[in-house]
């Protein structure tokens, strides 16, 4: 039997794509008093957590608790148990057609065939975020995000370095988010969405995001509702990034869209993708 969510919080829509969401934040699905914060809260999106974050003996009511959620009106996209795991079928058969369910993130992705299955388990329409936790995921990265099925790849660092023994510093971890980086690209996939920061210090939080963004990522898991706007700040193009890219492009369409030498292409790239985010964001240039 299936447990009553209360649901009279209003949930406004959320008008950022998942293509280029920022925060993405992981909730408990075992602490529903935490869905309705998190629906009217700054994430870009939100993810209910029936993975990690619930016992193995809790499971069942955890994605009931989802169900629940997301049939009384709620959006989310749900983290779902690897393939491996003995939950994996019975969360893609409980999540299946469920109204409000914006895709999957599947836990500890490894393989193509992986995804493909998620993906055709559910209706071949539901977009999957493989999550990319370990070795072997890393290498197979580039397989993973030219899968059927596959939306935006993500990082599961934590559990990566679980699995390496490597360290947390930029410099161990550039690897592995390089390698995500470049397999999106392979793949045609939006920028992937980098790991959480643990803990309560948003500078700390701040330099992390900033890496991200050094990196190529374009989005990043959470932890915390409070983590939300500094991650939305940092991944955002900056005002003066926006003014440059506005006073470019009028330039630009002054002489005619002609362009002048090698530089003009690649400037003219990054300042569309500028305008573009900036209009998604709401920033303003810098006066």
């Amino acid at each position: 039997m299936t447990s009553t969510i209360a649901t009279e919080t209003v949930r406004p829509e959320r008008n950022i794509p998942a293509e280029i969401a920022r925060s993405w934040l992981l909730v408990n699905a075992m602490k529903t008093e935490l869905f309705d914060q998190s629906a009217v809260s700054r994430a870009d999106s939100i993810i209910l957590d029936i993975e990690d974050a619930v016992d193995p003996s809790q499971k069942d009511h955890a994605r009931n608790n989802v169900v629940d959620w997301l049939t009384a009106g709620g959006k989310a996209w749900v983290r779902i148990n690897d393939a491996t795991s003995r939950f994996w079928a019975d969360d893609l058969a409980g999540l299946r057609g469920t109204p409000g369910l914006l895709g999957v993130m599947l836990a500890k992705t490894e393989s193509a065939d992986q995804v493909t299955e998620s993906f055709h388990r559910m209706d071949g329409k539901t977009p999957v975020i493989p999550l990319v936790e370990s070795a072997l995921g890393i290498e197979e990265a580039n397989n993973i995000a030219k899968a059927q099925g596959a939306f935006r790849l993500a990082f599961g660092s934590g559990d990566f370095r679980r699995d390496t023994g490597m360290a947390a510093t930029p410099e161990a971890m550039a690897y592995p988010r390089a390698k995500l980086v470049v397999a999106s690209r392979v793949g045609n996939l939006p920028g992937p969405i980098d790991g959480p920061t643990v803990g309560t210090n948003h500078p700390i939080l701040r330099e992390q995001t900033g890496i991200t963004v050094m990196m190529g990522m374009t989005g990043k898991l959470c932890l915390a509702i409070d983590q939300t706007p500094v991650i939305n700040e940092v991944i955002s193009p900056t005002p003066s990034d926006v003014a440059w890219a506005t006073d470019f492009m009028a330039d630009f369409e002054a002489n005619g869209r002609v362009i002048r030498d090698g530089s003009d292409l690649p400037r003219l790239g990054r300042a569309e993708k500028i305008m573009k985010l900036a209009v998604a964001f709401g920033v303003q240039p810098a006066l």
